[in-house]
């Protein structure tokens, strides 16, 4: 009688093996290369490991072992074009993605030298060791790198997503993140943005099972991540992450669909670290028998018996492949050894992309000064119609140019400043997004880092706290961890200050929070000629730029120049001469500081008021200029008192000029106190003109 099949019998190894690779079309040079990838990949780790228990290593290292399959796997199911973004525990990824991109022996070997290095924080290394273990990068091949904040890479590859969706490419972007990560705001917000625009996204979580010592289950009821795909309307599965195939299959589909413009997938590898959180980690959270448990399907393993029961690697050939891997890591150490320590003096390089303004550019926006002054030009048009015609401009000249934000399409934003550039643009050139800053300013640097050019707005600058970690953490620090190859080239616009009674969340003057950090420039004009050349300026960057408005300044008018013009960062603009005081402020107090000069008069005081127009690059040549001509200093801004940026301009004055004060300097900034709805209280807390005389006075006293 004939054999009647089972339908309910599993099928074999066998059967599952050559199932998955005749699927995948696989070729043996490749299955055995998938090998090779998780055996370097682990001799790696297992190094550094070594390198850390013998303090020849310093600093944190998270080490990947065991996961190995996750980031091969991933990886083989992409093409050369495609994007990454990676995580503190980020050695697999960029392993996997370097050495696929690497096409000859010597290459891969040179790859692996320079991954080493890295890791050792020698200047061979791929960001020079200025990245080091949790930072890697190769932003030129499409590696984005890694962060070491958790979940800090998922706005990131948002942003890079969007970008292949503006350039119509059908390249994908693979997020690599732990299950840590995926009870985060950046996972929800990020998630959310990539499905309602369906961006080629495939978000890989690596659930390991522990963040840091927390076992998962303690700190989620859903205990596959997966399943919270449902809730953006996504497809989300969960695979072996021991098995490159396995891991490999369902990437490769995730990217099919992405590339069909159908949007973004989360995939779940259930993994096991070997190794601790980091290297001080005793692991006395886990029992012995639950990691014996695991490392019976160790990835080497796993991938070795697939191939071996499918009659693809014998054990001649795996044992060469033994020995070239330990020969790979000799020669990447003999490299990292004789790889020199970086300069001293190189501390202070690739901080910011080079500048782009030219001799030219000064000149014009000298010109054009002296021509406003002398009454020369007579255009006058608002300050919010000067920030449209700046980003109209820049729009038409450079496709790479888009706007999003919230409310910026037919609301138009900031007094509907956008909604013009939103009918002649459309919906993808002027983007309204979800309620999201975060993701607005992950996805900036991520656009940015993947070829365009982002206005990003935020809509108060109260709360860019919100998008800190994206903007200061990932966008301003990208270029100098990177080791100077990569560029973030964005502009987050935002509005602050106070005048319109809006109370303490929507009227705070918060720049020195900006100004704090390397990487990024702080540009706040005054004037509606300032805020058009600043902008255009700002958009043609390849550095990180915070612009900050003033709300009370969208309808104050001035002269601006029908011709084309751009002003440079770092140069003050003297808006009124005089010889007895210096009055330094910014933004909307250059109308109050002029007022109380022009005040002053009447006493016989003559003041000499400095518009910064840009805070960071600040221009301290110009003020010790003044200072040395008047001997006296007083600086005025809006923000609070209690270190705000006019104490830096006060103190670099006192390093350089300190010779030349005839009296102590005097401050005048707004009240310790968050801002108050009151109109009377509100008007108490800021500087007033009665107030900045009184300090001029006060220095000539």
């Amino acid at each position: 009688m004939p054999t009647i099949a089972n339908p309910t019998t599993k099928p074999s190894r066998l059967e599952t093996v050559s199932a998955m690779i005749e699927e995948q079309g696989l070729t043996k040079e490749q299955l055995i290369g998938y090998l090779r990838q998780v055996m370097e990949i682990r001799a790696l780790e297992n190094n550094i490991a070594n390198l850390l228990s013998k303090a020849v290593l310093k600093g944190a290292s998270h080490l990947y072992a065991g996961e190995e399959a996750v980031a091969v796997g991933a990886v083989a199911a992409l093409r050369d074009n495609d994007l990454i973004t990676s995580t503190h525990r980020g050695h697999g990824h960029a392993h996997a993605h370097g050495d696929a991109h690497a096409k000859t022996l010597e290459a891969k070997q040179e790859h692996y030298n320079k991954m080493m290095a890295e890791v050792l924080g020698k200047s061979g290394g791929y960001c020079k060791g200025k990245g080091g273990s949790m930072h890697i990068a190769d932003v030129e091949h499409g590696n984005l790198g890694a962060t070491g904040i958790v979940g800090g890479n998922i706005p990131v590859a948002v942003g890079a997503g969007l970008a292949q969706k503006l350039m119509k490419t059908d390249r994908v972007v693979v997020c690599f993140f732990g299950d840590g990560a995926a009870n985060t705001g950046n996972f929800h917000e990020s998630l959310n943005m990539a499905s309602a625009w369906d961006l080629p996204v495939i978000f890989v979580v690596e659930n390991n099972l522990y963040g840091m010592s927390v076992p998962f289950k303690k700190v989620t009821k859903l205990l596959d991540i997966a399943d919270r795909a449902c809730a953006y309307g996504i497809p989300g599965e969960v695979v072996d992450g021991m098995d490159v195939l396995a891991v490999r299959g369902a990437v490769a589909k995730a990217a099919e669909r992405a590339r069909r413009g159908e949007g973004p997938t989360l995939i779940e590898a259930k993994t096991y670290r070997w190794f601790g959180h980091s290297h001080s980690d005793p692991r006395s959270y886990r029992t012995r028998e639950e990691e014996a448990s695991w490392k019976e399907r160790d990835p080497i393993t796993v991938m070795k018996d697939n191939l071996q029961v499918v009659k693809m690697l014998t054990d001649g050939e795996f044992e060469s492949l033994e020995n070239a891997v330990d020969g790979k890591l000799e020669s990447a150490m003999t490299f990292s050894n004789a790889s020199a320590e970086p300069k001293a003096e190189e501390v202070e390089t690739d901080v910011f992309a080079p500048s782009k303004f030219t001799p030219a550019d000064y000149e014009t926006d000298r010109r054009i000064r002296l021509a406003i002054a002398k009454g020369e030009v007579k255009r006058e048009i608002t300050y919010a119609q000067a920030l449209v015609e700046a980003a109209r401009e820049e729009m038409l000249r450079d496709p790479k140019v888009f706007i999003m934000g919230e409310d910026v399409g037919l609301y138009g934003g900031a007094y509907g400043a956008t909604r013009d550039l939103y009918k002649e643009f459309g919906e993808w050139r002027v983007i309204d997004t979800p309620i999201s800053e975060a993701t607005i300013g992950g996805a900036a640097v991520g656009a940015a880092m993947a070829g365009m050019r982002p206005i990003a707005e935020i809509m108060y600058v109260d709360f860019t706290p919100l998008a800190m970690d994206q903007i200061a953490n990932q966008g301003a620090k990208n270029r100098y961890m990177f080791g100077g190859k990569t560029s973030v080239p964005m502009v987050l616009r935002t509005e602050g200050g106070a005048g319109r009674a809006i109370a303490a969340h929507h009227s705070q003057s918060l720049e020195s929070l900006w100004t704090h950090f390397p990487g990024i420039y702080v540009v706040m004009p005054s004037t509606p000629y300032d805020a058009k050349g600043l902008l255009k300026a700002a958009i043609r960057d390849d550095n990180p730029v915070m612009f900050i408005e003033h709300k009370m300044l969208y309808k104050e008018k001035g002269y601006v120049p029908e011709e084309e013009y751009i002003i440079p960062f770092g140069v003050a603009d003297i808006k009124r001469p005089g010889k007895d005081v210096t009055l330094v402020t910014y933004s909307r107090m250059v109308y109050r500081a002029l007022e109380a000069a022009e005040n002053l008069t009447k006493e016989g005081l003559d003041v000499e008021v400095i518009d910064l127009r840009t805070l960071k690059p600040l221009d301290i040549d110009t003020i010790v200029a003044s200072v040395k001509k008047t001997g006296r200093l007083v600086c005025l801004s809006e923000a609070y008192e209690n270190t705000g940026f006019i104490n830096e301009v006060m103190m670099q004055v006192n390093e350089r000029a300190f010779d030349y004060l005839d009296a102590p300097m005097v401050r005048v900034a707004s009240a310790n106190v968050p801002v108050p709805r009151a109109e009377v209280l509100e008007d108490g807390a800021i500087p007033n003109v009665a107030r900045i005389m009184a300090a001029c006075r006060k220095v000539v006293s």
